[in-house]
């Protein structure tokens, strides 16, 4: 799959750090030409988002990130357990996060983080058919949950509170629907 012209060999894997949620290694590796170089290579279990939309209205988790140093609204998200399916994981973190399970769930694409480092991928779902209940965070999250109109997440957007990349993928994907429904109903009415 792809262009095996730029495959990069592994020659040998140093492991640097192992930690809760990330493992760090370097790889020696032999480039295309023929020399030689270094890869710093961050292993982690991959994680799984969810796009939620309650009446219109966008489910969003207010958490504080310790490496951005401040508060930030992202969709509900987390980590992969060890052999758990994305789909399963995905329920789980919606119910842990907002107390919201749903009767349909859809995996609308996977992408990973930063390949240029690091092997996380998140696997993004649509969750449909949303009921409310009670939310059971992890004893180590401390969270709030925003259900957001359309207008409030432009201006979040605009204002930096939300700015990680999964949340502005699920308000592009948001913004797609909407736009395709406005298409359809404007069809209809001709």
């Amino acid at each position: 799959m792809g262009n095996e012209r730029l495959d990069e060999k592994t020659i040998s894997t140093e492991p640097i750090f192992e930690g809760k949620v990330i493992s760090l290694q370097i790889d020696t590796v032999e480039l295309p030409d023929g020399s030689q170089a270094t890869r710093e290579i961050i292993k982690h279990p991959g994680a799984v988002a969810v796009v939620a939309i309650v009446k219109d209205r966008l489910l969003l988790v207010d958490q504080y990130r310790q490496a951005m140093g401040r508060p930030e609204l992202e969709i509900p998200a987390g980590k992969l357990e060890k052999g758990e399916d994305p789909l399963e994981a995905a329920r789980r973190e919606l119910q842990e996060e907002t107390g919201y399970t749903c009767g349909k769930i859809t995996l609308l694409h996977s992408f990973y983080t930063s390949p240029g480092f690091a092997d996380e991928i998140i696997h993004l779902y649509l969750a449909e058919e949303l009921t409310a209940g009670a939310m059971s965070p992890d004893e180590d999250e401390f969270l709030e949950i925003i259900e957001a109109t359309y207008d409030e997440v432009q201006r979040y957007i605009s204002e930096g509170r939300i700015s990680d990349a999964k949340t502005l993928l699920a308000f592009y994907y948001w913004q797609l629907k909407r736009l395709q429904e406005q298409s359809r109903n404007a069809a209809a009415v001709e």
